[in-house]
């Protein structure tokens, strides 16, 4: 359980708004689906509880990443126009940001660890963007950028440690509250945490009594680890995980910590079978496609049925960007 801390700076709580994910909302839809959300019937059955997921893999880039890139180069137009952008991304962050400077004909440089995938950065390179490899961890290629950006006058979109990027990822509660207002508890991926600080904000200041629960890969469970200390820390033992989206440290003096600690109710953390079986399921019971980091949701309501039964569970599927030979070869073992 994440307890709030009573006595946090107030700056820090007033720092996304819900006026912001609304005026986010309505900059964006040029760029952002809705995105649909649908009862598992399957799985309602399973956990006599009513499990809906919000297909958040269907986006327009195949990931909820869009909301938040598009609303921070939208809303800093101009600047970007006049230097161009540059961010840091091992993958669906940086499709995002590249697909609206294609759209808005903008210069961008994205920075990617020296350990990104082949794949991926072929379909990085696919969009061609200028990419600079940093020979560290995810969070020194974040770092880096950040400051080669400031340098050069450049807008900087961070994957998530960023008002303006976690006012957008909050769009996505917005969808949740307005085509389901009797959901009670709603289960999100975390990685850096944009999407669940944007989701929990609009939700908790709307209707305080969902509940937000964040689910993290135990290989990875940075934020988790950050909590149990109380503050934002790297020392973790890092293994490999199917969901690798979400892998990764966090950048130093990360706003969605402190969001996390005010508004999130519960961080759980799941082991790579459980992502796999997640996927499995996701493909047989809806013919959808979901990448390890996508499926961390639903993976938290197979590992603790006894958490969700007899509830009204909304699990957020954040993408589905996975290379087609590995999945094929997940869903067919």
């Amino acid at each position: 359980m994440i307890y709030y801390k009573k006595n946090e700076d107030r700056k820090l709580m007033k720092l996304i708004s819900i006026n912001q994910i609304e005026e986010a909302r309505a900059r964006i839809q040029p760029y952002v689906r809705p995105t649909e959300t649908s009862e598992s019937l399957e799985l309602s059955t399973r956990l006599r509880a009513k499990i809906c997921l919000k297909w958040e893999n269907c986006q327009v880039t195949g990931s909820f990443k869009i909301r938040g890139a598009s609303n921070k180069i939208l809303a800093n137009l101009n600047d970007c126009r006049k230097k161009g952008v540059v961010t840091a991304s091992t993958g669906n962050h940086g499709r995002a940001v590249a697909q609206v400077c294609r759209q808005e004909k903008l210069a961008l440089s994205i920075y990617v660890p020296a350990s990104l995938s082949e794949i991926k950065r072929k379909k990085l390179e696919d969009n061609k963007v200028n990419l600079v490899v940093v020979n560290g961890p995810c969070q020194q290629a974040e770092s880096l950028a950040r400051k080669e950006a400031a340098l050069a006058g450049q807008m900087y979109v961070s994957p998530y440690n960023d008002e303006q990027v976690i006012a957008g990822q909050g769009t996505c509660g917005l969808e949740i509250l307005r085509d389901w207002p009797e959901v009670e508890e709603i289960i999100v991926p975390v990685g850096g945490g944009g999407l669940i600080a944007g989701i929990a904000v609009y939700i908790k200041e709307k209707r305080p009594q969902v509940r937000i629960t964040g689910v993290e890969p135990k290989n990875s469970a940075f934020i988790k680890h950050s909590l149990s200390v109380g503050r934002i820390s790297n020392d973790f033992i890092e293994k490999l995980t199917i969901a690798e989206a979400v892998a990764g440290g966090l950048e130093e003096n990360t706003v969605t910590f402190s969001l996390i600690e005010r508004y999130v109710d519960d961080l759980l953390t799941v082991d790579e079978e459980s992502i796999l079986q997640a996927i499995k399921v996701i493909h047989s019971y809806h013919q959808q496609k979901a990448e390890g980091a996508g499926a961390l949701s639903l993976a938290a309501v197979l590992s603790y049925p006894r958490l969700f039964s007899g509830k009204k569970i909304l699990a957020v599927v954040s993408g589905g960007n996975i290379d087609v030979h590995h999945w094929s070869k997940i869903v067919s073992s």
